[in-house]
């Protein structure tokens, strides 16, 4: 398919490309100085003491997580019901039983504060919250009751990277943040995570489970540092390689920049969109909180047929998206007692998400507005 305007654009340049070159040359790909910094930069980047450890992927961050907070079998773990299926996955994969907790309202599609304390019950170990379209949850509330009732708190960071609650980083609120670099992420190395905490003894147990449990790497023993290793726990293999982790040293330095230029287009949206019937626009401007604009979801009309939408902007050559479906309607989750979150069920069946990327035009804006608007008016 040849898109006009496709969902999403990588953010690469020459630069990307250099820094790929220059790992091959060295002879060495798995973790090296590369990953040491990128971990090292990036938790700089987000301040308050971050400590930051980087991992292949953004599940394999969620499953270190809860690993290393010590959550499994007989235990409960409060997620949202309006996020990707890697929350629940990671939930259950480490043994541990999920609650979905609903969203706040329809404006606003992050987890609501006051459904995750009616979800809580003796077996609620921890809570794991979504910055959904990098916009920050209401942090002051999640962490308040976090602290009142005892819970572990994970914060899933995968579209926030440069989002702000109150001029603070997310992902350093929690015990631990969970971050992807997945290719269509506002920091894209393809694949890739990274696992932050300010809790020296979380971080060691972290790196202890992305390798093996061993308490030295195959670059200590290269370079001479260490002879052998002792493992001093079951751990997995969840290493990133030193091409992905140059890859993010060259992204993390344009985040600012790129989603900078976000936001720039997401008010384009919100300018043109105000005056197409159909459609509401959740997450309304709030000063105590500074989004990544990771994608830019809309919320149509009751009564208005989703796919044929989709298809009639396609025809338009925009590409769209639906972030997400209900978890409940997948085959490996039907039956499950997961919680009643009605609000997020509705949002499931009508969210529809419209192209956004740092190299968008107002051309293409207002190609996607126009597109919209015509589709609307067929599907009506």
């Amino acid at each position: 398919m040849s898109w006009k305007v496709q969902l999403f654009k990588l953010n690469f340049d020459e630069r990307e490309e250099r820094a790929v070159a220059e790992v091959i040359r060295s002879g060495w790909l798995t973790m090296g100085d590369k990953t040491v910094a990128f971990e090292r930069e990036f938790a700089a980047y987000l301040g308050s003491d971050a400590r930051a450890i980087a991992v292949s992927n953004g599940t394999a961050a969620l499953h270190l997580a809860l690993l290393a907070l010590g959550i499994g079998s007989g235990d409960e773990v409060i997620v949202p019901a309006q996020t990707f299926v890697a929350d629940i996955n990671a939930v259950v994969l480490s043994g541990a039983t999920p609650k979905m907790a609903d969203c706040t309202s329809f404006d606003d599609w992050n987890i609501d504060p006051a459904d995750i304390e009616r979800k809580i019950s003796g077996r609620t170990k921890a809570v794991m919250i979504v910055h959904y379209a990098g916009v920050p949850c209401d942090m002051d509330a999640i962490v308040d009751l976090c602290a009142r009732r005892n819970l572990k708190l994970i914060e899933d960071c995968a579209h926030a990277p440069g989002a702000r609650y109150k001029g603070r980083s997310v992902g350093t609120f929690g015990d631990a943040g969970c971050w992807s670099f997945f290719t269509n992420k506002n920091l894209s190395v393809g694949e890739g995570g990274m696992v932050t905490t300010r809790s020296g003894d979380l971080e060691q147990q972290v790196r202890y489970l992305r390798s093996h449990g061993m308490t030295s790497l195959t670059l200590d023993r290269h370079q001479g540092r260490a002879i052998s290793y002792d493992v001093v726990r079951p751990g997995l293999n969840y290493r990133i390689d030193e091409m992905r982790a140059a890859l993010g040293l060259v992204q993390l330095s344009k985040l600012d920049a790129a989603n900078t230029r976000r936001r720039e287009i997401v008010e384009a949206y919100r300018e043109a969109l105000a005056s197409v019937d159909g459609v509401a626009l959740p997450f309304p401007d709030r000063l105590d909180r500074t989004g990544s604009c990771h994608i830019f979801p809309i919320l149509l009309d009751t009564g208005l047929d989703r796919l044929r939408i989709v298809e009639a902007l396609k025809s338009a050559g925009v590409q769209s998206s639906i972030h997400y479906p209900a978890v409940h309607q997948f085959s490996a989750y039907a039956g499950m007692d997961l919680g009643a979150t009605p609000v997020a069920d509705e949002i499931a069946q009508r969210e529809l998400t419209l192209p956004l990327y740092p190299g968008m035009s107002g051309d293409d804006v207002t190609l996607v507005v126009a597109a919209l608007r015509t589709a609307i008016a067929q599907a009506a």
